[in-house]
């Protein structure tokens, strides 16, 4: 997650069971951070152990007795594009609550300048193209359902780190005129996605139990850490100055620092600056962002600017211009550089134009991120490709303030996945985990967390196999 934190401590293999404050001890919001994680990975993994790995309950529509309602699909191809209804409910996907149950309308509902509301909703339930989280576009052939049937649909469920310029509500007006800014929110996303012949599904027969088995090993997978990366801090240079920094110092950055190393285009490393992975890498988690109000050509005009001169926007800075759509989708545009800052009227000027599909509508709350790499220098080096790093394996990579990275051979990158790097001035170090002689271990992605769970088969006349597994509630004995 993108949030302005220390560091995320939270670590499965060490058991702990909760976060005890002590009296008169400092508070951290580590601290705070890494109890919510407990609870969720208790919670969690103990619904996954009594329901399975994707289940709903039973009940869901008392008119509908012994069957779920969450997720249900039918398929329709009686318009100009198929689509598919989804029922409303909740879902559980490795433990994760997952509803499709919409807000309840206003009546009559409001619209927006075209007639239509930005949320797609429609009075008899969430279809394909009006989910709230897809951002589908039908006049994009990527985005429509396989012509050929038959084909599988499933959910795929993921978090996203929620701030108050995604979700205005979050500030507290009470707080005066400055709003400041406060917690974030972790959301559950969800999307209903077919399985295209591209994406390697082959199952041994139909049946339902064949599906989800088949299903279930397609997205073992697809979870498989695919890339690794090794952290670690360099020895002083020449060039340091020993006044500022210490002189035994390896991390000689003025400031404590969480870094993030994030995958954007993905693909395997190599020296094609059109189809090779590349990443970039932020010194503040990549949560520096700036709200945008109007894009006009290379001008970005901002609702408001960094609250100092460390989380500002300078000449030269690479950014990235994201809305909710662009996040759902994962798209990896080239980032941006900036070219010039007009402080008196709230603008930057941006290297190009963004890509005009990105950060045009305000229901989808654009803003930019800025991006911390820079072109590096000398031989050998990665190269800046579209403002993002190339990756480089199997060496060494500076990033700043002797912060090293490595990239195992190999690796297959996913766009978004990401490592987390703390950096602390008093050890002059980098916390990363380390073998017996201190050498630094590969680690997979921290994130970003991807679950799926089947839905239906679609077969050849159109009617939707159910693949949903169920659990009865206590609203509904066990007979």
């Amino acid at each position: 997650m993108r949030g302005d934190f220390s560091r995320l401590t939270f670590r499965p293999d060490k058991g702990y069971s909760a976060v005890l404050t002590q009296q008169g001890r400092v508070q951290l919001d580590a601290d705070i951070n890494e109890q919510a994680a407990i609870q969720a990975y208790l919670e969690r993994g103990l619904a996954a152990d009594l329901i399975g790995r994707h289940a709903g309950p039973v009940g869901g529509n008392p008119a509908v007795k012994g069957n779920i309602t969450a997720f249900g699909i039918s398929y329709n191809n009686q318009g100009a594009v198929p689509d598919l209804t989804i029922g409303a409910g909740r879902y559980y996907v490795d433990g994760i609550m997952t509803s499709a149950t919409k807000p309840v309308p206003l009546d009559p509902v409001p619209s927006g300048p075209s007639g239509s509301s930005e949320s797609g909703a429609q009075a008899d339930g969430w279809t394909y193209w009006t989910q709230p989280y897809a951002y589908l576009d039908q006049t994009n052939d990527a985005d429509r359902l396989p012509t050929e049937l038959p084909f599988l649909v499933y959910l795929k469920v993921w978090e996203r780190f929620i701030t108050a310029v995604e979700d205005p509500d979050i500030l507290e007006t009470a707080l005066g005129a400055t709003l400041p800014d406060t917690c974030g929110r972790a959301k559950v996303m969800w999307q209903v996605l077919p399985i295209r012949d591209s994406d390697g599904f082959t199952p041994q027969d139909d049946s339902p139990d064949a599906l989800r088995s088949g299903f279930d090993a397609w997205a073992d997978a697809r979870n498989e850490p695919a890339a690794w990366l090794a952290a670690q801090t360099a020895p002083p240079q020449a060039q340091d100055d020993p006044c500022i920094i210490a002189p035994d110092a390896q991390y000689r950055g003025p400031e404590n620092q969480l870094y993030r190393v994030e995958v954007h285009r993905a693909g395997t490393a190599g020296t094609d600056n059109q189809n090779s992975a590349t990443f970039k890498w932020s010194r503040d988690n990549g949560s520096v962002i700036f709200p945008v109000s109007i894009i006009e050509g290379t001008w970005v005009t901002l609702a408001a600017l960094g609250r100092d001169d460390k989380m500002d926007l300078n000449v030269q800075d690479w950014v990235e211009v994201v809305d909710d759509a662009y996040l759902a989708r994962g798209i990896a545009d080239p980032l941006l550089q900036v070219t010039a800052v007009d402080v008196a009227g709230r603008r930057v000027q941006l290297s190009a134009e963004p890509d005009p599909a990105v950060g045009q509508i305000a229901a989808r709350h654009p803003y930019l991120r800025r991006w911390d790499q820079q072109a590096p220098t000398g031989s050998g080096v990665p190269q800046l490709w579209d403002g993002a790093l190339q990756i480089a394996e199997g060496a060494w990579v500076d990033l700043e303030d002797g912060v090293q990275v490595w990239f195992k051979s190999g690796g297959t990158y996913r766009t978004g996945d990401y490592w987390l790097i703390p950096a602390r001035t008093l050890t002059g170090d980098v916390e990363w985990p380390r073998d017996a002689n201190q050498t630094p271990l590969l680690s997979p992605p921290a994130g970003v967390a991807y679950h799926y769970a089947p839905l239906a088969w679609i077969i050849q006349d159109g009617h939707a196999l159910d693949l949903r597994e169920q659990f009865k509630t206590l609203a509904e004995p066990v007979t």
